[in-house]
Protein backbone atom coordinates (compact mmCIF):
# COMPACT_ATOMS: atom_id res chain seq x y z
CA UNK A 1 0.00 0.00 0.00
CA UNK A 2 1.06 3.22 -0.86
CA UNK A 3 1.69 5.48 1.82
CA UNK A 4 0.54 8.67 2.58
CA UNK A 5 3.20 10.98 2.80
CA UNK A 6 4.23 9.83 -0.91
CA UNK A 7 0.84 10.32 -2.26
CA UNK A 8 0.77 14.45 -0.48
CA UNK A 9 4.31 15.13 -2.26
CA UNK A 10 3.47 13.49 -5.37
CA UNK A 11 -0.43 15.34 -5.33
CA UNK A 12 1.14 18.71 -4.46
CA UNK A 13 4.07 18.06 -7.12
CA UNK A 14 1.44 18.17 -9.60
CA UNK A 15 0.01 20.95 -8.78
CA UNK A 16 3.10 22.96 -8.43
CA UNK A 17 3.86 21.57 -12.14
CA UNK A 18 0.46 22.50 -12.96
CA UNK A 19 0.77 26.12 -11.96
CA UNK A 20 4.28 26.47 -13.49
CA UNK A 21 2.98 25.07 -17.29
CA UNK A 22 0.51 27.56 -17.17
CA UNK A 23 2.71 30.46 -16.07
CA UNK A 24 4.85 29.10 -19.10
CA UNK A 25 2.13 28.74 -21.66
CA UNK A 26 0.56 32.53 -20.32
CA UNK A 27 3.84 34.13 -20.74
CA UNK A 28 4.53 32.35 -24.17
CA UNK A 29 0.73 33.77 -25.33
CA UNK A 30 1.83 37.09 -23.68
CA UNK A 31 4.87 37.33 -25.68
CA UNK A 32 4.43 35.83 -29.05
CA UNK A 33 0.04 36.87 -29.89
CA UNK A 34 -0.35 40.77 -30.24
CA UNK A 35 -4.04 39.88 -30.24
CA UNK A 36 -3.26 38.43 -26.83
CA UNK A 37 -1.62 41.41 -25.53
CA UNK A 38 -4.09 43.97 -26.88
CA UNK A 39 -6.35 42.11 -25.32
CA UNK A 40 -4.59 42.09 -21.67
CA UNK A 41 -4.18 45.73 -22.56
CA UNK A 42 -7.98 45.84 -23.58
CA UNK A 43 -9.19 44.57 -19.83
CA UNK A 44 -6.87 46.46 -18.09
CA UNK A 45 -8.37 49.76 -19.65
CA UNK A 46 -12.30 48.59 -19.07
CA UNK A 47 -11.05 47.87 -15.42
CA UNK A 48 -9.69 50.80 -14.57
CA UNK A 49 -12.73 52.92 -16.33
CA UNK A 50 -15.02 50.97 -14.23
CA UNK A 51 -12.71 51.83 -10.91
CA UNK A 52 -12.54 55.53 -11.77
CA UNK A 53 -16.45 55.84 -12.67
CA UNK A 54 -17.01 53.89 -9.46
CA UNK A 55 -15.02 56.34 -7.36
CA UNK A 56 -16.94 59.37 -8.82
CA UNK A 57 -19.95 57.87 -7.60
CA UNK A 58 -18.61 57.53 -4.36
CA UNK A 59 -17.47 60.83 -4.21
CA UNK A 60 -21.23 62.33 -5.72
CA UNK A 61 -22.89 60.44 -2.92
CA UNK A 62 -20.27 61.28 -0.19
CA UNK A 63 -20.97 65.07 -1.25
CA UNK A 64 -24.62 64.06 -0.85
CA UNK A 65 -24.42 62.74 2.64
CA UNK A 66 -22.48 65.91 3.68
CA UNK A 67 -24.64 67.95 2.24
CA UNK A 68 -27.70 66.60 3.87
CA UNK A 69 -25.73 66.05 7.12
CA UNK A 70 -24.78 69.88 7.33
CA UNK A 71 -28.47 70.67 6.43
CA UNK A 72 -29.81 68.58 9.13
CA UNK A 73 -27.80 69.72 12.23
CA UNK A 74 -28.49 73.46 11.14
CA UNK A 75 -32.46 72.03 10.89
CA UNK A 76 -31.33 70.59 14.49
CA UNK A 77 -30.30 74.08 15.61
CA UNK A 78 -27.63 74.85 18.63
CA UNK A 79 -27.66 75.79 22.08
CA UNK A 80 -27.87 79.61 22.56
CA UNK A 81 -27.22 79.55 25.97
CA UNK A 82 -23.31 79.77 27.13
CA UNK A 83 -23.95 77.07 29.44
CA UNK A 84 -25.67 74.90 27.41
CA UNK A 85 -23.20 75.61 24.69
CA UNK A 86 -20.32 74.54 27.09
CA UNK A 87 -22.11 71.26 27.83
CA UNK A 88 -23.12 70.67 24.12
CA UNK A 89 -18.99 71.20 22.62
CA UNK A 90 -18.45 69.20 25.71
CA UNK A 91 -20.34 66.31 24.55
CA UNK A 92 -19.73 66.79 20.71
CA UNK A 93 -15.85 66.69 21.34
CA UNK A 94 -15.85 63.51 23.26
CA UNK A 95 -18.16 61.62 21.33
CA UNK A 96 -16.47 62.75 18.50
CA UNK A 97 -13.12 61.55 20.08
CA UNK A 98 -14.51 58.00 20.89
CA UNK A 99 -16.04 57.59 17.37
CA UNK A 100 -12.68 58.72 15.87
CA UNK A 101 -11.02 55.72 17.26
CA UNK A 102 -13.05 53.23 14.89
CA UNK A 103 -12.05 53.78 11.34
CA UNK A 104 -15.55 52.67 9.95
CA UNK A 105 -16.99 55.84 11.93
CA UNK A 106 -15.34 58.66 10.77
CA UNK A 107 -18.19 60.49 8.91
CA UNK A 108 -19.67 60.18 12.53
CA UNK A 109 -16.89 61.84 14.16
CA UNK A 110 -16.27 64.26 11.86
CA UNK A 111 -19.79 64.77 11.95
CA UNK A 112 -19.48 65.36 16.07
CA UNK A 113 -16.62 67.49 15.90
CA UNK A 114 -17.88 69.79 13.13
CA UNK A 115 -21.10 70.00 15.86
CA UNK A 116 -18.76 71.41 18.03
CA UNK A 117 -16.97 73.75 16.13
CA UNK A 118 -20.80 75.13 15.33
CA UNK A 119 -20.40 76.28 18.92
CA UNK A 120 -16.97 77.06 19.45
CA UNK A 121 -16.64 80.80 19.88
CA UNK A 122 -13.43 80.60 17.65
CA UNK A 123 -13.87 78.42 15.26
CA UNK A 124 -10.40 79.10 13.42
CA UNK A 125 -8.74 78.22 16.82
CA UNK A 126 -10.44 75.23 17.21
CA UNK A 127 -9.43 73.99 13.80
CA UNK A 128 -5.96 74.23 14.57
CA UNK A 129 -6.38 71.96 17.45
CA UNK A 130 -8.70 69.40 15.50
CA UNK A 131 -5.36 69.63 13.19
CA UNK A 132 -2.67 68.55 15.67
CA UNK A 133 -5.28 65.69 17.01
CA UNK A 134 -7.61 63.97 14.99
CA UNK A 135 -6.95 61.87 12.36
CA UNK A 136 -6.71 63.01 8.46
CA UNK A 137 -9.55 60.98 7.49
CA UNK A 138 -11.59 62.81 9.88
CA UNK A 139 -10.44 65.96 8.64
CA UNK A 140 -10.70 65.60 4.89
CA UNK A 141 -14.45 65.09 6.33
CA UNK A 142 -14.67 67.77 8.68
CA UNK A 143 -12.97 70.21 5.79
CA UNK A 144 -15.98 68.85 3.41
CA UNK A 145 -18.76 69.63 6.07
CA UNK A 146 -17.12 73.10 7.01
CA UNK A 147 -17.44 73.70 2.89
CA UNK A 148 -20.92 72.97 3.08
CA UNK A 149 -22.24 74.81 5.82
CA UNK A 150 -22.75 78.84 4.57
CA UNK A 151 -23.38 79.76 7.81
CA UNK A 152 -20.16 78.74 9.32
CA UNK A 153 -17.89 81.99 9.93
CA UNK A 154 -14.03 80.28 10.51
CA UNK A 155 -12.23 83.58 11.00
CA UNK A 156 -15.41 85.03 13.57
CA UNK A 157 -17.21 83.69 16.14
CA UNK A 158 -19.54 81.05 15.27
CA UNK A 159 -22.70 83.09 14.58
CA UNK A 160 -22.83 86.52 15.20
CA UNK A 161 -26.64 85.96 17.15
CA UNK A 162 -25.56 83.19 19.56
CA UNK A 163 -23.69 84.74 22.47
CA UNK A 164 -20.36 83.44 23.06
CA UNK A 165 -18.97 81.41 25.72
CA UNK A 166 -16.37 82.39 27.79
CA UNK A 167 -12.56 81.93 26.48
CA UNK A 168 -11.76 79.61 29.25
CA UNK A 169 -13.69 76.08 27.48
CA UNK A 170 -11.20 73.87 25.61
CA UNK A 171 -9.58 70.79 24.49
CA UNK A 172 -8.20 69.61 27.44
Amino acid sequence: MVQTSVLVTASVATAVTGVLAYAVYFDYKRRSEPEFRRSLRRNERHRARAEKEDQKAQSQLQRQKIKLAVQAAIEDGFPRDPSERERYFMEQVSKGEVLSADPNTTFDAALAFYKALKVYPSPGDLIGIYDQTVSKQVLDILAELIAADPTLKIGTNAEASIPTMPPTVGLD
